[in-house]
């Protein structure tokens, strides 16, 4: 049986209702390929309006089927005098019904926040539903439960989220079955203590409600495996929870905690205790030391606040936490002290005291440009650049300071820190990491002032203060690695370093061509003060693999050290004394820096060794160049390592399309590069990082290296399709680029600037140029509508684009976009108008595709955006696709030439409008 879905009006008596969805009933079934709401035993009337009457029509008809249905969902936004006699109607006609969901929150209002229905009580039938199971009330205006409720004996899972409860009623302790109970955002105060009778009770959310206190009959449900208190003012907790042995899931962040029930960190099936922002200064050590419990935000470890002050003393306000979003660039801290969130996801906290007048803090992200980053030759950089201003100003405490950052791959002896410069040179702050996501780990230090941060992995640093006295320095990576100061190094103390870098042995050979080939780790030594030390130092290093003191060739051994003035390497084995023991090489230097042994037959090392420590610092990468599929003028632009090329274009080909990558280039951490757009194809906006047309990058490894620029032609692309191509160039930005033959010559070079060509295409333009519409470029049909509103092509979506202008962003809130995927855009998208736009209407126009009423949605969005003109525009496109489809259907007989068409009053096809 085909139920009602579509085109029935309310009506004004019970009689009108009746005859207009027994009319619409006909239509449906008499339109091919008609949907049907009733399907088995389930019958959803939730999705369109009118639903009220069209159940009320099919109780009066009775149909076979009817008593088959055992699952109903009806929406609440309704008249509330039709949903109640509509209820009504349910236990005589559905006797078998187990599910019944009455839930608001389909309809959005202008901010996009879901309405509620207008359901405020149930009829007292509802209670002969014997076999009713499932009853979800969510998204309504409940102020008390109906008392219907209590009687439903076989009731399991009962869900009331998002009314206005404030308070639940003594005898909810008699339902017998119910196994899940979902009370979350009401307005509840205090819970009875009846609630600890539910015996089968298995699921209870009361998260985000007024709670203060909880009553300690809850521990006496002993089936209870997940508990939800989030989001309340509890400041304690009954010792009971400890006897909950089934409990699970324990939820309890966002409240004023300030202590929790020792006990449970013995609950035997506990696999999360989530605490978070809390007013926990203390936890017993079996919670903290528990993998199970998060605990961020609580002031673990300080001290107890002073007790409460006389009447006549101010009190000190509570320190506030402060969230920003991208349009503000500065907050203020006073001397009470403040945690900030910033909208980049780095966040602060100034202790009380950090200063003694309030301050005005201003911060920006930079783009990780060569002046702005200190890298050294083995460094990797993590994050973009975090300039906090005012620079230079001391605090009278250390303020912490969190940075986010994607974790890199694990790599052997490396160490991720946050890097700060200070009067004109880059330190390393002591770094704290902290996992919010197996992808997203935070970066914490304590800053003594403000300048610019960045988060760089590094091979592994092992520090001392180097006294008069002497002292022995050893590596934590590898412990064959040491440094002995002898007494009378130095008169002043002194800072010193050591980090070593390992080279694989396959790359090594591969290199050399040599299968004996080896070398040892390579040692890097630094130090504050004089250049060198005056007595020698004794530096101990590993032999190379597979190679022993009482068995090596010593004329194959050699001692390499790097001249940091020229950045060579000089083989100074001849100038050293080498004292070789079985596992390892001993030798005196008076001055430090980088430091390599090497077991090979060739004889000047020099040169390999130069290669080798590049290869070392070198990426194997690919360039990429695609089109937006829905607008080939968008192009993307960016440089992969190796590794990643796969994985990134199974995540773009479905919006982009382009060439197969490039051949695998070598680049540097930190190596500047450009791409050239060439054969008549130019950038079409002015960029900061574009110089006459080129647009500059700088590699990072662990960075994206991404752009999205859009490109145009000079050329007449009315009469056919510009093939143009991007080429991509190594080193700081030349004069110009070369010409093709000068390119084509310098490509055979083997140090030759170019690296990689491309080809781009423009598609021919149907119509006029700029136009926006009519290419010929590949693309799967939009469908965006349906039968009943209409049907949107993606030239009339790029139409609609190309006049929205700054109104976009109230469009998108009507459209129920939220508003922190406003901000990704904005941020995305920040010196392209046109590319905010039109990413906006096509990410929403592709998750309505196949949804019904999309097109009406736009229209409605456009005129509660004050852009009754486009919505206008919009409503003559499905006016002439109307008349398009109708005339088609009459040409091929399939309809008389005076009959209208069912379904067509407003509609069109998507062939309609792909002129």
């Amino acid at each position: 049986m085909a139920a009602v879905l579509e085109g029935l009006e309310p009506e004004e008596t019970a009689a009108a209702a009746e005859d207009a969805a027994r009319s619409a009933v006909e239509a449906v079934e008499s339109r091919p390929g008609a949907p049907f709401l009733l399907v088995g035993n389930q019958l959803n009337l939730d999705v369109h309006p009118g639903g009220c009457h069209r159940l009320q029509y099919l109780c009066s008809q009775q149909p076979p089927e009817l008593l088959q249905v055992e699952f109903l969902r009806l929406s609440t936004h309704e008249d509330p005098r039709l949903l109640d006699d509509t209820l009504a109607q349910v236990p005589w006609s559905l006797l078998r019904l187990r599910s019944l969901v009455l839930k608001g929150g389909q309809s959005r209002g202008a901010l996009g926040a879901c309405l509620h229905g207008t359901l405020t009580t149930l009829p007292a039938g509802l209670s002969d539903l014997a076999c009713l199971a499932h009853l979800d009330l969510s998204f309504n205006r409940l102020e008390t439960l109906p008392p219907c409720i209590l009687e439903l004996r076989s009731l399991d899972a009962l869900l009331l989220s998002h009314n206005r409860l404030s308070e639940l009623p003594e005898v909810l302790g008699a339902l017998p079955a119910l196994t899940f109970l979902s009370v979350r955002h009401n307005c509840l105060e205090k819970l009875p203590a009846t609630l600890g009778s539910l015996s089968t009770l298995q699921r209870l959310d009361l998260s985000e409600n007024l709670l203060d206190a909880i009553p300690s009959e809850i521990g006496n449900l002993s089936n209870l495996s997940e508990l939800n208190l989030a989001s309340n003012r509890l400041q304690n907790l009954p010792a009971s929870l400890a006897g909950l042995r089934s409990l699970r899931l324990l939820v309890l962040h966002s409240n004023l905690l300030t202590s929790v029930p020792t006990g449970l960190a013995h609950l035997p099936l506990i696999t999360r205790l989530d605490l978070r922002d809390n007013q926990l200064r203390d936890l017993p050590a079996e919670l903290l030391d528990a993998p199970f419990v998060r605990v961020q935000g609580n002031p673990l470890g300080e001290a107890s606040p002073a007790p409460p002050s006389p009447p006549d003393i101010a009190q000190i306000p509570e320190m506030p936490r402060l969230f920003l979003t991208s349009d503000l660039d500065s907050f203020l801290v006073t001397p009470h002290g403040c945690s900030v969130t910033l909208a980049c996801g780095v966040r602060l906290q100034f202790p009380a005291g950090a200063t003694t007048t309030p301050i005005t803090i201003h911060y920006r992200l930079w783009l990780p440009e060569p002046h702005l980053v200190s890298l050294g030759p083995h460094d990797f950089l993590l994050s973009g650049v975090l300039e906090l201003q005012p620079h230079g100003v001391a605090f009278q405490q250390d303020v912490s300071l969190w940075l986010l950052f994607v974790p890199p791959r694990v790599q052997r002896c490396r160490e991720v820190v946050v890097r700060t410069r200070s009067d004109d040179s880059w330190t390393d702050l002591e770094t704290h990491l902290e996992e919010e996501a197996p992808k997203r780990r935070w970066a914490r230090c304590q800053v003594p002032h403000f300048s610019w941060f960045l988060v760089v992995l590094r091979p592994v640093s092992n520090t001392c203060l180097l006294p008069p006295e002497g002292a022995l320095l050893c590596s934590s990576g590898h412990p064959g690695v040491k440094v002995t100061f002898p007494s009378g190094a130095t008169e002043e103390p002194r800072q010193v370093s050591m980090q070593v870098v390992h080279m694989a042995g396959l790359e090594l050979r591969a290199l050399l061509e040599e299968s004996e080939a080896s070398v040892s780790p390579l040692l890097c030594l630094s130090q504050s003060g004089p250049s060198s030390f005056l007595q020698p130092v004794t530096v101990q290093l590993p032999l190379p693999p597979g190679v022993t003191g009482f068995s090596l060739d010593r004329s194959h051994l050699h001692l390499l050290y790097r001249t940091p003035s020229t950045a060579t390497w000089d083989d100074i084995t001849t100038q050293v004394a080498l004292e070789l023991t079985h596992l390892y090489a001993r030798f005196q230097v008076t001055h430090f820096s980088w430091y390599w042994l090497w077991y090979t037959t060739k004889t000047c090392v020099g040169g390999l060794a130069r290669k080798a420590w590049e290869r070392l610092r070198l990426h194997r990468v690919n360039l990429i160049a695609l089109q937006r599929r829905r607008d080939p003028e968008q192009v993307l632009l960016q440089c992969l390592p190796r590794n990643k090329v796969d994985a990134t274009l199974c995540r773009l080909m479905d919006r982009y399309r382009g060439p197969e990558p490039s051949d695998t280039v070598e680049m540097f951490e930190g190596e500047k590069f450009f791409a050239a757009f060439e054969r008549g194809i130019d950038v079409d906006a002015d960029r900061p990082d574009c110089v006459d047309g080129r647009i500059c990058f700088v590699f990072y490894s662990h960075l994206k290296n991404v752009k999205e620029v859009y490109i145009t032609t000079a050329l007449d692309r009315e009469a056919q399709a510009v093939r143009g191509q991007v080429s991509f160039y190594r080193g700081s930005l030349p004069v110009e680029v070369p010409q093709e033959a000068e390119a084509a010559r310098q490509r055979k070079g083997t140090d030759a600037l170019w690296m990689a060509t491309l080809p781009i295409k423009l598609p021919r333009l149907r119509g006029p140029q700029g136009s926006g519409q009519g290419t010929d470029f590949s693309l799967m049909p939009l469908n965006l509508g349906d039968a009943e509103t209409g049907f949107l092509t993606q030239s009339n979506l790029l139409s609609v684009a190309s006049r929205l202008g700054p109104d976009w962003p109230t469009v998108a809130l009507h459209l129920g976009m939220p508003y922190r995927e406003l901000q990704r855009i904005r941020h995305e998208f920040r010196d392209d108008l046109d590319g905010q736009i039109r990413h906006m209407l096509f990410s929403w126009a592709e998750r309505q595709a196949g949804q019904p009423g999309a097109v009406g949605h736009l229209v409605q969005a456009l005129e509660q955006s004050d852009r009754q003109d486009v919505a206008e525009e919009v409503r003559a496109i499905l006016e002439l696709g109307r008349h398009k489809y109708q005339d088609s259907i009459r040409r091929t007989g399939l309809a008389p030439e005076d009959s209208p068409l069912p379904g067509t009053s407003a509609s069109q096809t998507p062939e309609s409008t792909q002129a």
